[in-house]
């Protein structure tokens, strides 16, 4: 018990330093990370050049000059704008920054000109990647962009009802006399495990389900055992797993060991811990319209929308997906943050990778949501 505690005040802790100082991770493989980017009021006299004094104006945060160099800012309402790029209620944007970004003209006829922006966001988990196609024209002698506002539906005042489970954790204090002073464990399996290699990773992935009546926070660590029954390392599921399990709830988890490889592997050791924890079922976030396709960079994903059909507004919310091949069994684990809040009753889209070894493979998907909420932290 006492060590599951440690765990969780270990994630508390990484969590809270991550926004304070966001990490740097290895580039998405076919994404760029991107170049430096000129300075503020930077000459715009090409359309490339236009697209990257703009980004170098949001890189600074500078959105009065961002704002003012737009060539529909008469369309755009500057609060818009600002809450479009920079983020609003808390969510993953709000606490992003530009890192740098890749430019190509697509087209260029006359005024007007077509520009593809690879823009790379440092955040408190690790890098996001943006893709953007602006329409770039010509005013007054000089480049300016058009920004491709996204408008969210305006949902009207409305009651929703809370009828949602809700469990609480008692805890016996030093001076008390009643209840018990310990609690065992809630019971927890590992359903499956399956080992695979990507690239030069090799990656444990598989499902975990609490078989108990109450709630749990999971975490899963593995370890490689070698040819001479020697430890080679030791890893843990971090945040690519649901570590809040509801009774009977099902999670997927994924374990990377970088650098290793499927033939230096006689064994993993797999293991399970668990604590008591409050939790509740609400927020419910939907998963609606799941499909496959290709973004913009030609790479398969898996898309759909995230609908939070409570009241309240989820800040940040992370997309878990999990591969099944004909058998059922899981081949790939894939997860991805949404950098805009899930405000209530308003679909949000959503994109994880498919990685090329899967493509082809894949016979069925399911897809979770881990969510966090600033009024609960």
């Amino acid at each position: 018990m006492k060590l599951a505690v440690l765990l969780v005040l270990a994630t508390i802790a990484l969590l809270i330093l991550g926004f304070a100082l966001p990490v740097h991770q290895a580039t998405t493989p076919g994404i760029v990370s991107g170049e430096a980017l000129p300075g503020v009021g930077a000459s715009a006299n090409t359309p490339e050049a236009a697209v990257r004094s703009l980004l170098g104006d949001v890189q600074a945060r500078d959105w009065n000059r961002a704002y003012s160099v737009l060539a529909n800012n008469n369309n755009v309402p500057k609060e818009a704008f600002i809450r479009d790029v920079g983020g609003n209620y808390g969510s993953l944007r709000t606490f992003s920054s530009l890192e740098g970004s890749r430019t190509r003209v697509l087209n260029e006829n006359g005024d007007q000109a077509l520009v593809r922006a690879d823009m790379h966001w440092s955040t408190a988990v690790g890098p996001i990647y943006d893709v953007k196609q602006l329409k770039v024209v010509q005013q007054g002698g000089n480049w300016k962009v058009e920004w491709p506002l996204e408008k969210q539906p305006t949902v009207p005042p409305q009651v929703v009802p809370v009828n949602y489970l809700r469990w609480d954790v008692i805890s016996r204090g030093p001076e008390d006399d009643w209840g018990t002073q310990n609690v065992d464990s809630p019971r927890v399996r590992i359903v499956s495990m399956n080992a695979v290699q990507h690239g030069s990773t090799l990656v444990i992935v598989g499902e975990v389900v609490n078989e108990d009546t109450v709630p749990a926070f999971v975490d899963i660590n593995a370890i490689l055992i070698g040819k001479n029954d020697q430890n080679l390392d030791q890893e843990s599921s971090f945040d690519k797993i649901q570590h809040t399990l509801l009774p009977k709830q099902v999670t997927p988890y994924r374990i990377d060991f970088p650098g290793f490889n499927l033939s230096q592997v006689k064994n993993v050791r797999m293991d399970a811990k668990a604590m008591l924890v409050p939790a509740s079922a609400d927020p419910v976030i939907a998963v609606l319209d799941q499909h496959e396709q290709n973004n913009v960079l030609g790479r398969k994903v898996l898309s759909g929308n995230l609908l939070n059909e409570s009241g309240r507004v989820v800040n940040i919310a992370q997309v878990l997906a999990t591969y099944y091949d004909s058998n059922g069994k899981v081949i790939w684990v894939s997860d991805g943050y949404v950098d805009r809040a899930l405000l209530p009753q308003t679909p949000e889209p959503f994109a994880v990778d498919m990685p090329d070894s899967t493509v082809g493979k894949v016979q069925s998907y399911r897809v979770t949501v881990n969510h966090y909420m600033r009024q609960q932290s």
